[in-house]
């Protein structure tokens, strides 16, 4: 059945410390993506990943739903974020998810359309990019897999604290993406249309004729992006 309606989130940040937020995926993926062609995750659908070996209630529970919409017939697609690029083929493929890599662009009825996760643009974030350009080095995460489950856990949460450490002391315009990133995305690309998420600014900006499309964070309400053949438009409840 053809609904002529596909959706985009990101940022939902899931995990067992934040069980409301679970609570709202479950809702969102019954009520909202049910009714979906498509469903496009654009990264940080969780608070981590530590592999596809640990698979905790959280992630049973993502597992589930996703089934069930593929069931439905919403195909679900997934981009990698900062906080669970390492989400492999295994979970995907166990949940009928469709991984995806950064840059893509897509054919979005009649647009053409950029999807990018957006951490890649904050390019004024110098300590941020080093750090990222070591945690998406393949050797770099396969010997972080070889890692002992507890071993990873520990890395985790002093990898979140010194994210943490590190925002309370960046100004908040130098980890928004940079507009010369942007503008480059456009040109290099050749689309009129760029979707992503990351900064939790959720905005709709004009840069000339182009159009960026910015998702919110679920940390305090549901937000996703719906797209028909005649709209666009950012909804949060």
């Amino acid at each position: 059945m053809t609904r002529n309606k596909i959706l985009f989130i990101a940022d939902l940040h899931l995990c067992k410390q934040h069980p409301e937020i679970t609570d709202r995926f479950i809702r969102f993926c019954r009520d909202q993506a049910s009714q979906a062609d498509k469903l496009y995750i654009l990264g940080d659908l969780f608070e981590y990943w530590l592999g596809d070996d640990v698979i905790d209630e959280v992630a049973q529970v993502v597992k589930n739903e996703l089934q069930r919409l593929g069931d439905l017939g919403c195909q679900c697609y997934f981009m990698a974020g900062n906080r669970d690029f390492l989400l492999g083929h295994s979970f995907a493929d166990s949940c009928g998810l469709k991984l995806l890599q950064e840059p893509l662009v897509i054919q979005l009825y009649n647009r053409r359309a950029l999807l990018v996760h957006g951490d890649a643009e904050c390019t004024d974030d110098v300590v941020y990019q080093k750090a990222r350009q070591q945690l998406r080095n393949p050797q770099w995460q396969q010997d972080f897999l070889s890692k002992p489950i507890a071993e990873r856990i520990t890395f985790a949460q002093q990898a979140r604290q010194k994210s943490q450490d590190h925002t309370g002391q960046v100004a908040m315009t130098i980890m928004d993406v940079n507009q010369q990133a942007i503008e480059q995305l456009f040109k290099q690309h050749e689309v009129d249309l760029l979707i992503h998420g990351h900064t939790h600014r959720p905005a709709v900006h004009q840069h000339g004729t182009n159009t960026r499309i910015v998702m919110g964070d679920w940390h305090h309400q549901t937000h996703f992006l719906e797209t028909t053949p005649k709209l666009l438009r950012l909804i949060n409840y």
